[in-house]
């Protein structure tokens, strides 16, 4: 959850009143930090850091629009450092050094630190990020720096070691519309000269999909086109044209917000793809989070159609990532494009059903010792302790499969994956029943 914008403030001062509404509204202080408990309730980490105004190196990994520049800024206002950001789309290592250069002498001369701020950190390349490594571990410069890439993958481990790995979590409802009604009032804001509707408000909270940004620029486009038309009121059909968006309604206790969803899965399900894209169309246009569509679409891909088409994963995921690379409103074409390849493909639950059999048996207790030839002989004495002695190493057959026992005594000979007859499976079943053959014979 987070209130948090994607442009710092020039200074804590005053903000120019002709700004946009969600720079007007940004967040100056940790206090102002709508959501992001996690990181900035009492005792939490990024607080006690900036309360006793450590030296300290941050990497923020958190999805598009979650505020990872603002917060950056925040903590540099609390801590009354100097800060400097820098975009990895268009800096090299010499701007890096300029920058670590003017810390130094900032550090030495005036006494106070630097926070520099890299966004898209993952776009640095390892040389990049290697020519950070002194500074940071000098504490010239207070690295904190922005992915919406899993840092542990995109960041390399000698900043990762010196430096706190903090998750961003996008808004829920309620901080939107806390975002909102402190908007309305505030001196900053809109000062109480517009007042919001119950339907206003909650297709607000609905288009703005855990963004406040968006939810603040919806909101000054519908309290202008309602001051145009001479009114303090700014109702549903007013916010409708303001931001050129048809307002779907679900009913105020979300329920149309799950049937609708369950409906499009279900439609997907039953390889009805005209119905599927009218439901993807309903949620498209409802300001429905776009993440929320793709993440149900992945699980689909894998519980309803599973190997009898392996692509449809692919695809999914694909889709998922493309949303969040281009965003809304473009973002609906991938979605569509998912939905159209999951619904006309072939069906099976085969893998469903297959974890669901061998987690219940986990937890039914039906499990044991892994068989001696499986266990890990890579250290001193697994050998005497009889590990990987008769491990038989499939690559050394010219099948490039052997009978050998993998699974614990008591499992032996259980059918945990059924593959269907339909679509890939049918190739996957014959090629399955040959490959049991082999594996379970006795040598």
């Amino acid at each position: 959850m987070s209130s948090l914008f994607d442009e710092p403030v020039a200074d804590g001062g005053t903000v120019d009143p002709g700004a946009p509404l969600a720079v007007r509204m940004r967040p100056r202080s940790l206090d102002e930090v709508v959501g992001q408990t996690h990181l900035l309730g009492p005792r939490a980490p990024l607080r006690r850091l900036v309360e006793a105004d450590e030296p300290m190196s941050l990497v923020l990994y958190g999805p598009p629009g979650t505020g990872k520049t603002t917060l950056a800024h925040v903590v540099s206002l609390a801590t009354a450092r100097q800060f400097v950001q820098l975009s990895a789309l268009d800096s090299g290592v010499k701007e890096v050094r300029a920058v670590i250069a003017g810390a130094r002498r900032e550090l030495t001369y005036g006494g106070r630190r630097t926070v520099l701020f890299i966004d898209e950190v993952h776009r640095f390349s390892k040389t990049q990020q290697d020519s950070l490594l002194s500074a940071v571990e000098d504490r010239i410069v207070s690295l904190v720096a922005a992915t919406t890439e899993n840092p542990y993958f995109s960041v390399v481990s000698p900043l990762l070691s010196r430096s706190l790995v903090l998750a961003l979590q996008p808004l829920d409802d309620d901080d939107v519309r806390a975002v909102l009604h402190r908007a309305l009032t505030s001196d900053r804001g809109l000062a109480g000269a517009v007042t919001l509707t119950a339907e206003a408000e909650e297709h607000l909270v609905r288009i703005a999909g855990g963004d406040a940004r968006k939810a603040l620029t919806a909101l000054e486009s519908g309290a202008g086109a309602a001051r145009a038309a001479g009114g303090d009121v700014l109702n549903l059909a007013t916010l409708e044209t303001a931001v050129a968006q048809a307002a779907v309604r679900y009913d105020r206790s979300g329920d149309q917000h799950y049937d609708v969803a369950s409906a499009l899965i279900k439609s997907i399900r039953g390889s009805d793809v005209d119905a599927a894209l009218h439901y993807l169309a309903r949620m498209v246009e409802a300001g429905e989070d776009p993440r929320f569509i793709a993440r149900r679409l992945v699980i689909a891909a894998s519980e309803d159609v599973g190997m009898a088409d392996p692509t449809a994963l692919q695809t999914a995921v694909a889709a998922a990532d493309a949303v969040a690379f281009i965003g809304m409103p473009a973002g609906h074409f991938p979605l569509a494009q998912a939905v159209v390849h999951l619904a006309t493909a072939p069906k099976s639950n085969a893998v469903t059903v297959a974890i669901g059999e061998s987690v219940a048996d986990v937890r039914a207790g039906r499990a044991g010792p892994v068989p001696p030839g499986l266990r890990d002989a890579h250290y001193a004495g697994a050998r005497q302790l009889g590990h990987g002695g008769t491990y038989a190493y499939p690559h050394d057959s010219p099948e490039g499969i052997v009978p050998q026992q993998y699974p614990p005594d008591a499992l032996v000979g259980r059918d945990y994956y059924r593959p269907t007859g339909r679509g890939a499976e049918a190739t996957i079943g014959a090629r399955l029943a040959k490959l049991r053959a082999i594996v379970r014979r006795r040598r």
